[in-house]
């Protein structure tokens, strides 16, 4: 019996380059090859590649080209912000409780270093409670850090009122945009954040670059030492081609982004809904209102979240029980616990993430499948 066609709903994992990036890419290996850092002709050149890429990021952010520096991607980009901003001192660190494994392993090394975590209070979507802000202490925070948008849930922070406590106390904030930027527009000033993390994978850039945007006048303390690549943040010589993928996959999105948006949350609706029909009991984690238009978080109770994982791969459908970072871990989502999920909805909870390249007859064809696997697991279960 041959294998099914692979329907593939996990970019929030990552995404495949488009073409056009991919030829970008192939372009900047043949054509800027040289060292950017080198004084001669073709280093200029090399250069000159590597400024117009910046100079795109920054413009389509909102920020200043001398505000990006490249990273290997958003978690090198979050301990360079965390451990940038809290070296040579301690004091409270808040966080809200399921962040990524990047920010949430940082800080658990800086609380062996002394600093203590304080972390804020979710309400059952995911999003920050507004009143704990209002009536916390803040005589001893020092840094702040968030996601914009959970890469598990999809769901999307109102940064306003954090950054403008932040601002009134003179707390740094880091904002993990990770999963945010190439699916919703961002604007780096707007946020009031002091740093803030992107990864080219994620919006069908390649994998092995990123940025960390750090705003203009901030003093980040360096966290790796040799050359004197990217204002001092991050030594060794830059990967132009890289560069020159994530400026391209970057600008693709924003040409289209409205209408590119528009058809993937239908499409994500027309998986909830379908699912919601034929899956029942099922449930949706997080806000409905407020979350990256490809991300559903979709629990089947009386489901094990590993084998309902295990026997969509064997039917050809590619998702996630949440972070692909945190995979392996026998411990619960602790966002979904910090939600007050029931025991069954976190054990039982999946996450499709959709892209530009699924259809509706892949969507169709997927609710198929999820509920043939949902219905024997189920059975199975009863007997």
């Amino acid at each position: 019996m041959p294998a099914p066609t692979t329907i593939y709903l996990d970019n929030n994992a990552t995404t495949r380059p488009r073409p056009e990036v991919v030829e970008a890419m192939q372009l900047a290996f043949v054509e800027a090859y040289a060292n950017p850092g080198s004084r001669h002709r073709e280093g200029r050149k090399a250069r000159q590649a590597l400024e117009t890429a910046r100079e795109s990021i920054a413009h389509i952010l909102n920020a200043a080209p001398n505000e990006v520096v490249f990273t290997s991607g958003g978690t090198e980009a979050s301990n360079m912000a965390l451990f940038g901003l809290a070296a040579g001192t301690t004091g409270t660190i808040a966080l809200p409780p399921g962040e990524h494994p990047a920010t949430d392993e940082s800080v658990r090394v800086l609380e062996g270093r002394g600093w203590q975590r304080l972390t804020l209070e979710l309400d059952r979507e995911g999003r920050l409670c507004a009143k704990q802000l209002d009536e916390m202490s803040w005589d001893n925070v020092r840094l702040a850090t968030i996601l914009l948008a959970h890469n598990e849930t999809g769901t999307i922070q109102d940064l306003g009122p954090l950054s403008a406590l932040c601002r009134e106390h003179g707390v740094p904030l880091h904002v993990d945009a990770v999963q945010a930027v190439g699916k919703i527009d961002v604007d780096f000033h707007e946020s009031g954040a002091t740093t803030l993390a992107i990864g080219a994978h994620k919006f069908c850039g390649p994998r092995g670059i990123g940025a960390l945007l750090v705003r203009d006048g901030v003093q980040l303390a360096a966290t790796q030492y040799g050359g004197h690549q990217e204002s001092g943040h991050r030594p060794g010589t830059e990967c132009v081609a890289l560069a020159v993928g994530m400026a391209k996959a970057l600008e693709l999105w924003h040409a289209d982004r409205q209408e590119t948006s528009a058809r993937i949350s239908a499409l994500r609706d027309r998986l909830e809904s379908r699912l919601l029909s034929t899956c029942e009991p099922a449930e949706v984690n997080g806000s409905r209102e407020h979350r990256l238009p490809n991300t559903l978080s979709i629990a089947f109770p009386g489901c094990d979240g590993d084998a309902l994982l295990v026997a969509l791969d064997l039917e050809g459908v590619c998702c996630s029980l949440g972070s692909t970072c945190a995979s392996g871990s026998s411990e619960p989502a602790p966002l979904r616990v910090a939600m007050g999920c029931p025991p069954d909805v976190i054990r039982s909870t999946l996450r499709f993430s959709l892209g530009r390249e699924n259809t509706e007859d892949e969507i169709d064809a997927a609710v198929e499948r999820i509920a043939g696997v949902v219905g024997r697991l189920r059975s199975r279960g009863a007997e």
